[in-house]
């Protein structure tokens, strides 16, 4: 789950797990404001509907933190509303933590003159432009009512099942790297990255239609193990 100031670097993020992972089990959810169908339930509801089947991996682009940020800023949740949701969205994760789902919660952050710089960098680069909205802009004059918001949200939503990760972005290479790392720690861990072995099924009808025999299938997986470990080192699993 991404959040973090507009130009912070979330799509970089999404766009770059997007080229390494597998389209049928990877999935993307940029979360707008909710339509009109939405706002007449409640504003969780809308979430569990983009939750991962078992496998699979699921990013959102903004979140359900939207009721205890925007909402609360712009006013478009009572204050009753958005305090109480701290408290819905921490069992709310808990339910989802309790059931085997790993939840990675990352917020990126830039300075304001940094996040100025950009917005310029946009504005002028016509290749670029089109990523800016009157909304960031209006967001930016908002930025000390969103400071206030962002350290209420991580300090009531932080937990053990569910922690706050905090990236400095700043650079944008630091913060991609900083977030993979995460990711691949929270979700890799304890998940065995061995190559499955061959079904003997397969193996046996391998061998007659390639013509292949076990020997010849011993040294092209000797070859495989080699360029494995000279691309990523001597750390990754032997093939089985």
């Amino acid at each position: 789950m991404l959040e973090g100031w507009d130009t912070a670097g979330k799509g970089g993020v999404v766009r770059r797990l997007g080229w390494a992972l597998d389209p049928r089990s990877f999935k993307v959810h940029p979360i707008s404001a909710p339509d009109q169908h939405e706002r007449a339930e409640h504003y969780l509801q809308r979430f569990w509907r983009h939750l991962p089947q078992n496998g699979q991996i699921v990013v959102f682009d903004r979140s359900w933190y939207g009721r205890v940020l925007v909402e609360r800023v712009e006013g478009l949740a009572t204050e009753a509303e958005w305090r109480r949701a701290y408290r819905e969205i921490n069992e709310f994760e808990r339910v989802l933590t309790d059931s085997g789902v790993r939840l990675v919660k990352l917020f990126l952050h830039i300075t304001s003159k940094e996040q100025a710089r950009r917005f310029r960098d946009r504005l002028i680069n016509p290749l670029k432009r089109w990523k800016l909205s009157y909304e960031d802009f209006h967001n930016r004059t908002r930025r000390a009512d969103y400071v206030v918001a962002i350290e209420d949200m991580l300090e009531e939503t932080s937990t053990k099942f569910a922690p706050w990760y905090l990236i400095p972005a700043n650079d944008k290479l630091f913060g991609r790297i900083a977030a993979f790392r995460i990711l691949a720690e929270q979700l890799g861990r304890g998940v065995s990255l061995r190559p499955r072995p061959i079904n003997p099924q397969l193996f046996k009808e391998a061998k007659r239609i390639l013509d292949l025999s076990a020997a010849d299938i011993r040294r092209a997986a000797k070859e495989a193990d080699r360029k494995i470990r000279s691309k990523h080192g001597p750390g990754v699993d032997r093939p089985v």
